[in-house]
């Protein structure tokens, strides 16, 4: 056995919540580049058939569903797909979050309403899915992996009004612990990767600003943002056999940022 194949995903079958976005369409993609079998979910379902549409052509194996990440149904019901597609669930990798620049309050201020918001995009988008999944993987007594998608500000706070969204990923990466230590007993590793930003269309105006982009690169030791293969990379690793002795570990992508703060 060559020691790449500790890297592969072969024969395994993973869930992506927000699958269709940007990072959650790019670590499909990857998924089913190490081997697995991939159910995109995503809330709108055209996204999702796109992302398994480029699975399918670059010749993997993918479906789409649409389903809404903070929904118990839509949760169970991805899990079903899966199932019944493929025969078995080993992977969920939550893709589903942000909105954090669009809903800036003082802290003192911040109203109930987006706080909500903040929460139920951000951390229920995680809970749901993990839950229908996870007690899925217990039921095949086979074990399994999590990750989590946090952020940068989940460990920095900034002067920004981002109170809800820093509690909100700080809130994932505690989770991440927690699960960790309760389904260790069921073979199931929980992990997580905390990105700074990454270049997708969601950032594109903010890093099309030169002022901004540089601000923000001056403060990385590495010298630039993150990109897509910087998140896949850490995703499929901490999924496959390599990282089996990994868990409850949320993993830092942010080019140095936090080691100079």
């Amino acid at each position: 056995m060559s020691y790449l194949d500790v890297f592969s995903l072969q024969g395994r079958v993973a869930l992506v919540p927000g699958g269709g976005g940007a990072i959650g369409a790019a670590i499909s993609r990857a998924l089913a580049g190490a081997g697995a079998k991939v159910v995109v979910a995503n809330h709108t379902l055209d996204k999702a058939e796109a992302a398994a549409e480029a699975i399918r052509a670059a010749g993997g194996e993918a479906v789409a569903v649409e389903a809404d990440a903070t929904v118990e149904a839509d949760g169970e019901r991805a899990v079903h797909t899966a199932v019944q597609r493929f025969g078995k669930l080993d992977i969920v990798v939550n893709c589903v979050g942000g909105g954090a620049g669009k809903v800036l309050f003082d802290a003192q201020e911040y109203p109930r309403d987006a706080w909500d918001w903040i929460f139920e995009l951000n951390l229920r988008s995680v809970l749901v899915p993990t839950q229908a999944a996870v007690r899925q993987m217990i039921r095949q007594g086979q074990g399994g992996g999590v990750v989590n998608i946090s952020s940068v500000r989940a460990q920095l706070a900034i002067n920004a009004g981002y109170s809800a969204y820093v509690a909100a990923k700080g809130a994932v990466e505690a989770l991440t612990r927690q699960w960790a230590t309760e389904w260790a007993k069921y073979g199931i590793r929980v992990n997580g990767i905390r990105p700074t930003f990454v270049d997708t269309p969601q950032v594109a105006m903010l890093l099309g600003d030169p002022a901004f982009k540089a601000s923000i690169v001056s403060r990385i030791p590495l010298g630039r943002v993150g990109g897509t293969d910087d998140v896949t990379g850490a995703v499929v690793f901490l999924l496959s056999d390599a990282a089996a002795f990994i868990t409850g570990q949320t993993i830092g992508l942010d080019g140095g940022l936090t080691a100079t703060q």
